[in-house]
């Protein structure tokens, strides 16, 4: 099937998706949509061969920076988004500077660390962050009358659509990203960094323009969530939410650019479709920590290895 017919294929099926569920899943699917934009920018900052423990929460400060600008400052809402994910940005590179004289195991505790201090100021200071109750009234997306249509981002299929428009874009830019020289430095960085290092690279330079990039996108997708739940607290990007971002990066795969939002995808049907219609929705950690498992021992390259795989069977078919 020739590439461009495949795309449009894609575009046809997630315009419909939403129209044969029911509301409740509705809102799954847009849960699920801003989750892609999350684990894959995860993967961008993982190109340079570092994994955080502090994703979700630069995430959160993305979601608590765009909800007081729209909800104290009175700033439209798409604008307080788009500096939400700058403040993530900024706050990712103010951290840098400490986090990058570490590598490695080091790195990933440093990240836990520096993220615990930024959820126990959430929790420590009401005023402006809620304290431990967080931020509720949330403005949300303003309704968009188009004279013969009123778009009304509450319903979840309106809110689904925009976020949808979003995160593809966002994705895009990620995708050329990875392809230009910058992103062909980090890759250079994660294989052979002391080569790099020799060859006149600034590592700890890339490597803090991958994280702050990555926080940047990530703090969009919180944006995204703030301004579609209408409510946020320091519980809703702990380090349990953090796993679940790893397990879906593990799961996926992180070699190639669709590894992780297959992981997500998969994990969230199965979550959402099995788990909870069984009844053992609270057994998620202890499920996806036995999936984790798994995939390490028996599928060590994600389930993104699976489709190569079937791919490749397919041309010598």
């Amino acid at each position: 099937m020739p590439r461009g017919l495949a795309w449009l294929l894609l575009a046809l099926v997630l315009v419909a998706l939403p129209h044969g569920l029911s509301f409740s899943q509705q809102e799954i699917l847009v849960f699920l949509t801003i989750n892609v934009l999350l684990v894959a920018s995860y993967r961008l900052l993982t190109l340079t061969g570092e994994w955080s423990l502090g994703h979700v929460v630069i995430m959160g400060v993305g979601a608590y920076a765009s909800a007081l600008l729209s909800k104290r400052l009175g700033i439209y809402v798409p604008v307080a988004m788009l500096l939400g994910a700058g403040v993530a940005a900024l706050v990712a590179y103010i951290l840098s500077f400490p986090l990058f004289r570490m590598k490695g195991f080091y790195f990933l505790i440093g990240s836990f660390a520096a993220g615990e201090v930024i959820r126990l100021l959430w929790k420590r200071f009401r005023d402006p962050f809620g304290g431990p109750k967080g931020l509720k009234r949330i403005e949300g997306m303003p309704d968009l009358d188009l004279g013969v249509y009123a778009l009304d981002f509450f319903e979840p299929i309106t809110y689904y659509y925009f976020a949808a428009a979003v995160v593809a874009f966002c994705l895009w830019i990620m995708w050329r990203i990875e392809r230009s020289p910058v992103g062909l430095t980090f890759h250079a960085i994660h294989w052979q960094d002391k080569l790099a290092e020799a060859s006149g690279v600034n590592v700890r330079a890339y490597r803090t323009r991958a994280f702050v990039l990555a926080s940047g996108f990530a703090g969009f997708s919180g944006a995204l969530l703030a301004h579609y739940i209408g409510t946020i607290n320091p519980n809703s990007f702990d380090v349990e939410q953090m796993v679940f971002v790893l397990t879906w990066a593990i799961v996926g795969g992180t070699a190639t650019f669709y590894g992780p939002i297959l992981g997500c995808i998969v994990l969230t049907v199965l979550n959402e479709i099995v788990l909870r219609e069984m009844g053992f929705e609270q057994m998620r950690p202890l499920v996806y920590g036995l999936i984790m498992i798994l995939s390490v021992l028996f599928l060590p390259k994600g389930l993104e290895s699976v489709v190569q795989r079937v791919l490749s069977a397919r041309k010598t078919g």
